[in-house]
Order: C-alpha cells, then structure tokens, then sequence
C-alpha cells in the first residue's frame, strides 16, 4: 500500500477561525485535528493593554513571534520587552508567565504550541468575529473568572491573579 501524501494547508489573509478572546483577535492557522495534535498555530492580534495574565502550562511549549508591535513578557524569571521580530519560547514544565501590550497600536504574533491543544481552548472561551471586527473585553466578574479558570483547567493551563508576577 502506497502512502498518501497531503496536499499543503493554505489559507489567505482573511480565512480560516477568527476569534474574540477577551478584546483581541486570535485566527487558528492550523490545529492539532489538522496535525494529528503535533503542534497549532494561531495568529494573535493584541490590542493596547490586552494579553493573557500570568498562567501556566506544564505539559506544552508555547513561542511566539512578533511579527509587528511590541509585548512585555514577564515570567517567575525575568521581563522581556519582544519587539517586532523577536522570538519568545516558554518551555514545558509549568513557569508562569503572561504577556501584556502595553504600547498604543495593535500587537502581531504568531504562536506554536506543541503538541497542540491551546487552540481548542480558546475555540471553547472565543467568540467568533469577522476577519478585522474587535469585541470589547468581557468585564472579569467573579463568575466570568470562575469560569475562565475552569476552561484553563481543562486544558492544562492554571491561571494566576492579575498581580502574581509583580510579587516576583
């Protein structure tokens, strides 16, 4: 029996899953159900003061590179300014860590997590939009948080209060 080869994924500038995820964008470039779960990568667009708060994973990588703008990376490590071009890599094994925009124009990353998964959580916490619409942030009441955190535990991902990294 002859292997079947795949055919190359391709998706324009606009195609594929756009999401809302608590004021910014994330398009699901490929997925593990495309990948047979070896990795996913997602496009990020991050508005001025959006990105994830301090959480953690243990059981998969997570980079990310800037393709325009500029993030903070901080971690129980260090901080790190990633401005466009630069390349970040959290390793398996559960360091916290968060990312912030905190410059005045839209953030561009893409990021890989291997072996995938990531993608299916916020397939779960996302609203679709349309390719360039922006939904404002949820407001984070205790419900919107608890829940929050039981879908991040579903995945792997313990989150953190807002403030866990100022105390490092």
């Amino acid at each position: 029996m002859e292997n079947e080869k795949k055919a190359p994924k391709t998706l324009g500038a606009t195609e594929g899953e756009t999401l809302s995820i608590m004021g910014g964008n994330y398009r699901v470039l490929i997925s593990g159900k495309e990948t047979g779960g070896a990795f996913a990568t997602i496009e990020m667009l991050v508005p001025p003061g959006g990105g994830p708060g301090p959480h953690a994973h243990p059981q998969f990588e997570e980079s990310f590179y800037i393709v325009d703008g500029e993030v903070e990376v901080r971690s129980e490590a260090s901080t790190y300014i990633a401005t466009k071009g630069a390349f970040v890599s959290v390793p398996k094994g559960g360091i916290v860590h968060g990312f912030k925009n905190k410059s005045d124009k839209i953030a561009h990353l893409l990021c890989m997590v291997v072996p995938a998964g990531l993608e299916e959580m916020f397939l779960e916490m996302g609203q679709p939009v349309k390719s360039g619409e922006f939904l404002p942030p949820p407001p984070m009441d205790p419900e919107t948080a608890k829940k929050m955190a039981a879908i991040a535990e579903k995945y792997g991902q313990k989150l953190y209060p807002p403030d866990f990294l100022d105390k490092k």
